[in-house]
């Protein structure tokens, strides 16, 4: 008796239609795109699709020397080709009155280490959001959290200049702080400044240097109230910038203060049971604006880093227009789905799991983005926030 064939797998399933679309309609990318977005709803993407193994040594725990000389991964969506550069080079894919769009959000340092009242146990405290200013209020994570109850307090400094305490548990590692300070806010936020210390990911294997500094912000950085960096932003140097400026090209600024719910890895197998953590989003009307006007004339909209394309999906008009928008999302993109505003995209490359991988996916396709990245790491790319980069067209 011959045994019954084995079923064919999701992907190679997406792979073979995607094919054979691209045979019967090789240039009608709109209809290819709606076919594949029909096809990937019918098959529903599982948290089990979004994994990769990753070497160790391709984790990077520094940046390039020079901020526009990472290496930059090219994909075109209209061929599927992928191209090596340096990042400084992505200048060629961008003509007069194309619009980039960028995240000027600025990280503070976020990590304190303070300690525990009476055993003086050394206690990590990481500053998640501002409650309310003028009680010096902190939502807060907590390590090791075990040891902090209500009513602890906690000394910050050589001299203990800073005392804080838990009013409140808000999850197993979440507290509510207060910090006791007699000094006016604008005093009392500039020690926090001289406290803390730049919160670089968990997975950079090693202690904060003095270079993290500046090296973990953007140069266009100006709203203070992210946690991490929108890290796709860190390769833009000065003088790129003003090689686009030259060239014509406009940048349009809009403000997502990163927490670190992106980063989260997802633990559901069902994605649409995922919630996200709520960030702030400040989106001007001059911005969108801007960005409508490039999106009438068809001229090329790019988004820099997943932070970016969040922002701007979450504020679109019934006409697929860019809004002005003040206030807070929690929006997850992941597969399938259909973007509004920007028609490419800068981005890292992202942990397995990642809401960031995932839609980094919904805009490529899963079957390519699983691609590029077996070529990222057989060409030995670095990976994660201080790693190379990738430009979607």
């Amino acid at each position: 008796m011959v045994a019954p064939r084995e079923p064919l797998g999701e992907d190679v399933n997406r792979s073979l239609v995607s094919n054979l679309l691209l045979l019967a309609f090789p240039e009608s990318a709109f209809f290819l795109r709606h076919l594949q977005l029909l096809i990937s709803s019918v098959m529903r993407m599982k948290l089990s699709d979004f994994t990769y193994e990753l070497p160790k040594e391709l984790i990077a725990e520094y940046p390039n020397p020079n901020r526009d000389e990472a290496r930059l991964m090219v994909i075109d969506r209209k061929d599927y080709s992928i191209n090596h550069m340096q990042f400084k080079d992505m200048i060629q894919f961008f003509d007069e009155d194309d619009v980039i769009i960028l995240n000027n959000t600025k990280v503070f340092p976020a990590r304190l280490f303070g300690n525990k009242e009476k055993t003086g146990a050394r206690i990590e405290v990481f500053l998640l959001r501002e409650l309310n200013a003028e009680q010096r209020l902190w939502d807060v994570l907590v390590d090791p959290a075990r040891k902090i109850r209500i009513g602890n307090k906690l000394y910050f400094g050589d001299d203990d200049s800073l005392v804080a305490e838990v009013i409140d548990n808000t999850t197993s590692r979440g507290r509510t702080l207060r910090f006791l300070c007699d000094v006016n806010y604008e005093d009392f936020r500039k020690l926090l400044i001289d406290l803390g210390e730049t919160p670089l990911p968990k997975y950079i294997n090693r202690s904060v240097e003095a270079d993290d500094t500046h090296r973990y912000q953007t140069i266009y950085a100006k709203n203070e109230g992210a946690v991490a960096a929108p890290t796709a932003g860190l390769h833009f140097s000065k003088h790129l910038m003003k090689r686009l400026e030259i060239k014509g090209i406009n940048f349009s600024e809009i403000t997502l203060h990163v927490g670190l719910g992106s980063f989260y890895p997802v633990e559901v197998e069902d994605l649409s049971k995922h919630k996200m953590d709520s960030e702030r989003v400040i989106i001007e009307e001059s911005s969108a604006l801007k960005i409508n006007n490039a999106l009438k004339n068809k001229k090329r909209v790019c988004a820099v880093g997943t932070t970016v394309m969040r922002a701007i999906e979450s504020s679109v008009s019934s006409e697929g227009t860019l809004n002005e928008f003040d206030g807070w999302t929690n929006k997850f993109i992941f597969p399938p789905y259909d973007f509004n505003i920007a028609n490419s995209m800068i981005t890292n490359f992202h942990m397995p799991k990642s809401t960031l991988l995932m839609m980094t996916s919904a805009f490529l396709g899963n079957d390519f983005i699983k691609k590029a990245y077996e070529e990222a790491i057989k060409e030995k790319y670095n990976f994660f926030s201080y790693g190379d980069s990738m430009l979607i067209i």
